[in-house]
């Protein structure tokens, strides 16, 4: 499922600057703010859903080599966190739904779990 689809379902706004990396390919899903548990479970290639809008979800994404953040709740990261992703590559965008109602909502449309053994 492309970035741009998975904006739209979740009725997102794109964080300046990401709008080009819409179209990348995204086919599993992980959710937590507990940045540790995305480092422990999380396979690479994921899209992040979280309500941590700060630095760390940013590192943590590129640590883990993760797609794509979407911070839940209607959570918008400050300059600097949306600076450090441009630099990382990582588009970022934001949905005002909550992250169970964004995480099935996700599921239902064949979006898959990203946990790894």
């Amino acid at each position: 499922m492309h970035l741009s689809e998975i904006s739209g379902l979740l009725g997102c706004e794109t964080m300046p600057g990401f709008e080009d990396r819409l179209g990348h390919e995204v086919g599993v899903c992980f959710a937590a703010d507990l940045m540790s548990e995305v480092l422990a479970f999380c396979s690479p290639g994921a899209l992040l859903l979280t309500g941590l809008a700060n630095v760390q979800s940013v590192h943590t994404a590129h640590v883990a080599d993760l797609a794509a953040i979407i911070y839940v709740n209607d959570k918008r990261p400050d300059p600097v966190v949306v600076a450090l992703a441009r630099e990382q590559g990582i588009p970022l965008l934001s949905t005002k739904l909550p992250m169970f109602a964004a995480c099935g909502i996700l599921y239902a449309q064949g979006l898959r779990p990203a946990w790894k053994h």
